[in-house]
């Protein structure tokens, strides 16, 4: 990846980070110990290090998942934020604000690779306004998650 500053925080805004600097390698880890991290079938990462990381507002709440491993998260949301090793941090590809320039290059842990994620692709696809049941509740969603980009302050006053 290039130079460059990249930016990123939990769903609720209460942990912001700055990444300057050429981010390393991405990856997707399917172990058990990301899955759980995760909530997830697997975890999204990216390497920062050589690069300087920042927390902007708030800092990760860290739980010990090993005797070598560190995972941070958000204490009020529970956004998972980092992987924190002897050899560097990595952090959560989704929890940039521009994840989709974030492109994984290999595949970790396939001992515990879930037997059906491969196929999930094949699955079909509707957009969020096609399931009708919703439809009457996502009219009037009002999204609380703090946008992908900083904010002088959060929450807004005006949430309620």
């Amino acid at each position: 990846m290039t130079d460059s500053t990249h930016t990123g925080g939990c769903q609720c805004g209460a942990v912001r980070f700055r990444v300057e600097g050429t981010l390393g390698d991405a990856s997707v880890c399917h172990c058990r110990m990301c899955q759980k991290a995760a909530g997830n079938f697997y975890l999204p990462l990216v390497s920062v290090r050589g690069a300087r990381l920042t927390w902007t507002r708030g800092e990760p709440k860290r739980f010990q998942s090993s005797n070598a491993v560190f995972r941070g998260f958000c204490s009020d949301c529970g956004t998972p934020l980092t992987y924190e090793a002897p050899d560097g941090v990595a952090l959560a590809i989704a929890a940039f604000d521009k994840p989709e320039g974030i492109v994984p290059k290999i595949q970790w842990g396939i001992e515990a690779k879930l037997p059906y994620v491969d196929h999930i692709s094949n699955l079909p696809g509707e957009e969020t306004m096609a399931d009708q049941d919703a439809a009457s509740f996502l009219a009037t969603l009002v999204s609380y998650q703090h946008p992908d980009h900083d904010t002088a302050e959060w929450p807004p006053k005006e949430r309620g």
